[in-house]
């Protein structure tokens, strides 16, 4: 689990540093399944780079982000998120997100997000 706990801080890390797609091409598995609450997951690495660059592309603002928890059990990680942005269609988002990754060959292979709708 310690090599878990380095993966996933140094992830957080990346993401913090602004360098999220960097974190998304060394941490996420070929065959990634990223999910938001319970919206059809979108399937792949490729689907799931396009939907992040999307995203990206769609923050007018950031004000900042912090992981608040994180815990580690066995080939699964969580991540209690705090976001604080503006999105182009969404408005202010000022919110807490909880992330699960499941784990393969130290790869994420699944990625559920929870938060308010």
């Amino acid at each position: 689990m310690k090599k878990l706990l380095e993966n996933i801080t140094d992830l957080n890390d990346l993401v913090l540093q602004g360098k999220a797609l960097e974190a998304f091409e060394k941490y996420y598995h070929d065959d990634v399944i990223m999910q938001e609450n319970e919206n059809a997951p979108t399937v792949g690495k490729d689907a799931n780079r396009q939907r992040e660059k999307e995203f990206f592309a769609s923050i007018t603002e950031f004000r900042g982000a912090r992981p608040l928890k994180i815990t580690v059990g066995a080939g699964v990680t969580m991540v209690e998120w705090h976001y604080d942005y503006t999105h182009k269609e969404w408005g202010v988002k000022n919110y807490k997100q909880v992330s699960i990754q499941e784990w393969k060959d130290e790869k994420i292979i699944r990625e559920k997000f929870y938060y308010a709708a």
